[in-house]
């Protein structure tokens, strides 16, 4: 027999090293290097390989049916659906409700008369019973166990009626027999995932893989496991707020960045249809330093309030707080609004959140954080009945964004009358019946000049 070695392989990003070190060398993550053994080399029969046919683009297969669980919010985020023979990634923080969300989609599947099968390999059979009385969804005929091996699962799964969708909770608790290192580990991981896909290949089944996620909110294990699998879906939320957001970073068979809202009640997680209404709700209207940014979530408009106060401060430096928002992008908001719009801020203190526990990544939001930012300097309170969307270069010009009549159709729904956006922003003749007031604006002065001009005398 060939004697076994070991090697040495980071759980973050999978680099093989051969001593052990306190600092991985590709990624820079600490104390990510362990141990894992390697049973040595095996004898390889060389085989000569067969031509396979090959097809052209145009065919006449038509693609299998999507799987529909019927929680919109859910669908809307896999594409409409889950596709036959797809493996989706699921990603969360622990408690966020990653467990709760898959057991409703499973139960909703299963009451529809396919065959769900629920593999959980950090809790028993009794454990996921308790969860599913506590959502009354204990008459649902889906199918449990509580098993860590992959040849076992993979065995009982070909048994019987094909499944339909195929929950595995977690692939860090899973191994194979073809890996032998410890599960959780990096070789276990990719081995695991790398046997469920070609099972859904084969066998035409859906399998929602779980996913633990390191303290950066990164789903933990090696980075191949995301380019294996088809989608990749995180749940994101506060646990100060009760809205929960299920968000598509991948997605083959579906847009990216499609986002599903949901709100913990006590019978789980229950949809939100109308999210921007939700998020506005109890907003104050006569207060200075908010402003309505109609932003977008992938392919859906969001009305979101930002908030920002701006305050002397009695520190040498200055402090800048923000929460929701990119702390880079709130930098360079301010430096433009120093170095173009006349505004003296280095000796104020500036803090900016995004109400509701939501983030606004996309630089649409510069225009509606820079009005929140004079509106709290000046003491100007901005029209209740305005939103704001733009994205702010650093010579200070407003610059036109994509999707402008989605934003304006959904703030025209809502309840509001005008839009402030870049004067550059090309508007179609049907976006303009939206019926708002649009006021273009061209530069941050501009911006300025218009706020400061309804701001009390006393400033």
């Amino acid at each position: 027999m060939a004697k076994s070695r070991s090697f040495f392989v980071c759980q973050n990003c999978g680099a093989v090293a051969a001593r052990w070190q306190g600092r991985c060398e590709s990624c820079g993550e600490w104390n990510s290097i362990a141990e894992e053994s390697d049973p040595g080399p095996t004898a390889l029969r060389v085989t000569r390989g067969r031509a396979i046919e090959l097809e052209g683009l145009a065919g006449s297969d038509r693609p299998a049916e999507r799987i529909v669980t019927g929680i919109d919010e859910f669908d809307r985020v896999t594409g409409g659906g889950f596709v036959p023979g797809s493996v989706l990634l699921l990603g969360g923080e622990p408690g966020i409700g990653k467990s709760t969300v898959l057991i409703q989609a499973c139960a909703a599947l299963a009451r529809r008369g396919e065959r769900v099968i629920y593999i959980s390999g950090e809790e028993a059979v009794a454990q996921v019973r308790l969860r599913a009385a506590r959502l009354s969804l204990a008459d649902a005929p889906v199918e449990l166990a509580s098993a860590t091996q992959v040849e076992d699962i993979l065995a009982t799964c070909a048994t019987g009626k094909r499944a339909a969708l195929i929950v595995i909770d977690s692939i860090q608790t899973m191994h194979t027999e073809v890996a032998p290192s410890a599960p959780g580990t990096v070789t276990q991981v990719r081995a695991s995932a790398q046997a469920l896909l070609r099972h859904a290949k084969t066998s035409g089944s859906t399998i929602i893989l779980v996913g633990h996620v390191t303290k950066d909110g990164q789903v933990a294990g090696p980075r191949v496991v995301e380019h294996m699998v088809d989608a990749v879906l995180s749940f994101e939320g506060d646990a100060a707020h009760h809205f929960r957001m299920l968000r598509a970073s991948k997605n083959r068979f579906g847009a990216t960045g499609e986002i599903g809202v949901f709100e913990m009640t006590g019978l789980g997680l229950a949809e939100v249809a109308n999210p921007s209404a939700i998020f506005l709700a109890g907003r104050d209207a006569s207060a200075p330093g908010a402003a309505v940014f109609a932003g977008m979530e992938g392919q859906r408009p969001m009305l979101i309030e930002i908030q920002a106060l701006v305050a002397p401060t009695s520190l040498g430096t200055p402090r800048r707080a923000v929460v929701g928002f990119d702390q880079n992008r709130l930098s360079m908001i301010l430096a433009v609004l120093e170095a173009h719009g006349g505004l003296k801020l280095g000796m104020h203190d500036v803090y900016l959140n995004v109400a509701g526990g939501l983030r606004a990544d996309e630089p649409a939001g510069d225009l509606a954080a820079a009005a929140a930012l004079v509106s709290s300097l000046t003491g100007a309170v901005l029209p209740a009945d305005q939103a704001f969307f733009g994205e702010i270069g650093l010579s200070g010009a407003i610059r036109p964004v994509i999707h402008a009549g989605m934003r304006l159709r959904e703030a025209a729904k809502l309840g509001f009358h005008q839009a402030v956006l870049a004067q550059s922003q090309q508007i179609n003749d049907d976006e303009r019946r939206a019926g708002l007031i649009l006021r273009p604006c061209a530069d941050v002065a501009q911006l300025v000049a218009a706020i400061a001009q309804t701001a009390p005398r006393a400033r």
